[in-house]
């Protein structure tokens, strides 16, 4: 592939060569200096040619590139920089996203000039520019001296006070380096109120993008989930036996046996969601979302679903107090009728929660990230109809129960399997908890070969290599076995580009967000300019461009999906560097204020006391939302620019949606 790169340089260069000698010059340069001490570098190209972009990939073709040889009485201030927007496509020649610029293109190089009597500057520009049919590769020379000082320019030496904090200057030719919530640059706040809430005018650009595969997606996962508690050792015996009690319950009446058994089922998924809304109404949608990402919470379940692995692995067994199922059993025999069956349901759900318990919680914990009292209640739903379509099935098709596995020795491969799952999820809780608290300790590294251990020995497992106490022996491995090995080994291999770097979409949910990785090969990841509001709006107005604000979360699924899968794309990522300024706001960043902040809301005086429950409120008081992702386009006062944009990973809309965005904030 290199070999490949290099020869398909050689080939432009040639072309270039070759070209070069034809006398051919397709870009004119005018270089000058402004009253703002800053050097001017305006092309003209002609139609059909493009210049390269400063920052090329290795191996693609000769980027544009400034060099200052000599310069004298005055000190370069940051990077070169353009307004001028990027074209980015695939080239197949060099067989990666290449990116240029074909419109004329202003590049700017702040200056601070400290001795105008020895004012000196040389240089040249290095780039090289093609159309569809050749390229050549050109320099252009420049020099300023005094005499190319504008007349009145303002020359002074600045004293930084040692206390100060220089302002950070990000460069939009370049991907701009995270920057910690500790060294934010200090940026002059400006005097329009960016805090004036916004909805009536959000309401005005029309309806927002809703999130309905969210709900979609929490109905698809708790189901699975619900169809995932069915195959444990607690749920699968039940089924024939219960099925097998309506049917001998009305034995003389077929049909009243039926509709027994779909009442059970029915009986089933309410107590379940019943629970999801009891749970989001005790403690309110935004407490979950608080709790979700609370380090004592996360610290607790991850030590509850390392304690269920255990037991999973056969070390102990887990379950409930007998009184609790006997008081519940002997209520479904003592009374009769819908009240009967409603009781044989909770019977169910408690002899069954050592092992639906742990799947129960971690889908509750994913949900209530959504903010929405629709949430939790959608999820239990969705794992209660899964864990009731089997009874009631059975029920109106006995003879299926004939070619029902029975309970055996594949019921533990089943219990051990999810041990190993359990194991590997208790470390997401670990992580959101480490994130948020800013404790360093698990690093997407170290998340991942944690992960990659985990899943080798359950590959291990599946193939008979390891024995567990209450294993026996293994003299043949089954298919379905030899298949589960093969798909978690191929899992673990997939991860290991992961530890230099490798985006890994899939799992992107679940791990650590790249930027807590040490060794870092990738760089197509887009990384915020600012994690605070009002210093990156300042830093918006100062220099004219729109700002796209990001409320997130640390323990957010869906804010890392739509990461992984919509602001990796070239496109995308393009137009957030050049055209916006990218505010990410962190609604559960535990990090203490200063002081606290006591604001009026909704009647209630509400307490803001860390970073996180600032940005929360802002998004509350602004926008009038506070669900994440929520994606909002503002104009340098604040105001709105497109209607807002939610979860959704339809890569097209994201790009008409920041489209429509800098369209507005043009005119």
């Amino acid at each position: 592939m290199m070999l490949k790169r290099t020869y398909c340089t050689f080939i432009v260069l040639f072309i270039a060569f070759t070209s070069f000698a034809q006398m051919q010059e397709p870009v004119k340069w005018k270089h000058v200096i402004n009253e703002k001490s800053e050097l001017i570098f305006t092309s003209s190209i002609e139609s059909g040619w493009h210049i390269y972009a400063m920052n090329m990939p290795e191996g693609g073709p000769k980027p544009t590139v400034f060099v200052f040889e000599t310069v004298k009485g005055a000190k370069l201030s940051g990077k070169v920089s353009t307004k001028n927007a990027l074209h980015t496509a695939y080239d197949e020649l060099f067989e990666m996203n290449i990116s240029w610029y074909k419109d004329n293109p202003v590049f700017t190089q702040k200056l601070s000039i400290t001795d105008p009597d020895q004012f000196l500057l040389e240089g040249y520009i290095d780039y090289m520019s093609c159309n569809d049919e050749n390229c050549v590769a050109l320099t252009e020379e420049f020099s300023f001296s005094k005499k190319d000082l504008p007349v009145g320019i303002v020359l002074a030496k600045v004293e930084t006070p040692q206390a100060a904090i220089p302002i950070v200057e990000i460069s939009e030719s370049e991907t701009p380096a995270i920057v910690s919530q500790d060294t934010l640059p200090v940026v002059p706040v400006s005097s329009v109120d960016l805090w004036q809430p916004v909805t009536k005018e959000l309401n005005a650009l029309g309806a927002g993008q809703e999130a309905t595969k969210s709900w979609l997606a929490i109905f698809l996962i708790c189901f699975g989930g619900g169809f995932l508690a069915l195959l444990t050792p607690c749920v699968w015996p039940i089924i024939p036996m219960t099925v097998s009690f309506f049917l001998k319950r009305s034995k003389s009446n077929r049909k009243k046996a039926v509709s027994d058994a779909v009442i059970y089922g029915i009986s089933i998924m309410s107590i379940y969601l019943l629970l999801g809304l009891l749970i989001t109404i005790l403690f309110g949608a935004s407490a979950l979302n608080d709790l979700s990402t609370n380090a004592g919470f996360n610290l607790i379940f991850f030590a509850l679903l390392v304690v269920f692995a255990v037991s999973f692995f056969g070390a102990f067994e887990l379950t409930l107090p007998a009184s609790w199922t006997n008081k519940m059993d002997s209520k479904a025999e003592s009374t009769t009728g819908l009240l009967s069956i409603f009781f044989m349901a909770f019977t169910l759900v408690l002899v069954s929660f050592s092992c639906t318990g742990p799947i129960i919680g971690g889908l509750l914990v994913q949900v209530s990230s959504m903010d929405s009292l629709a949430g939790p209640a959608i999820g239990m739903f969705g794992f209660g109809l899964a864990l009731a379509i089997p009874f009631a099935l059975f029920a109106i098709f006995p003879s299926m129960m004939q070619n029902l596995p029975k309970s055996g020795g594949w019921l533990n491969t089943v219990k051990v399997v999810l041990g190993f799952l359990e194991l590997a999820l208790a470390l997401k809780f670990l992580s959101v908890a480490d994130l948020a608290y800013k404790w360093k300790m698990l690093d997407r590294e170290v998340f991942l070969v944690l992960w990659i251990v985990i899943f080798v020995l359950l590959g291990l497992y599946l193939l008979g290599k390891i024995k567990l106490a209450h294993d026996s022996d293994l003299t043949h491995i089954s298919v379905p076995r030899l298949f589960l090995a093969l798909i978690s080994f191929a899992f673990a291999v997939y991860m290991v580009p992961g530890l230099w770097g490798a985006p890994l979409k899939a799992i992107s949910a679940f791990s650590p967000p790249l930027y807590t990785q040490d060794f870092n090969l990738y760089n197509g990841e887009v990384h915020p300019k600012f994690y605070d509001y009002d210093e990156g709006m300042a830093y918006a107005r100062k220099n004219n461009r729109p700002a796209l604000l990001d409320f997130t979360g640390y323990g957010c699924v869906n804010c890392r999906e739509m990461e992984a899968a919509v602001w990796s794309d070239p496109r995308v990522k393009s137009m957030i560097d050049n055209e916006y300024v990218l505010i990410s706001l962190y609604v559960d960043d535990k990090t203490k204020l200063p002081a606290v902040i006591t604001q009026e809301e909704f009647g209630k005086t509400v307490k803001l006391r860390t970073v996180g429950d600032k940005w929360s409120y802002l998004q509350r008081h602004k926008f009038g939302a506070n669900a994440q992702p929520y994606y909002v386009l503002l104009d340098n006062n604040g105001r709105p620019i497109a209607p807002w944009r939610a979860y959704d990973k339809d890569i097209n809309g994201y790009i008409q949606f920041l489209q429509n965005g800098i369209s507005t904030y043009k005119k």
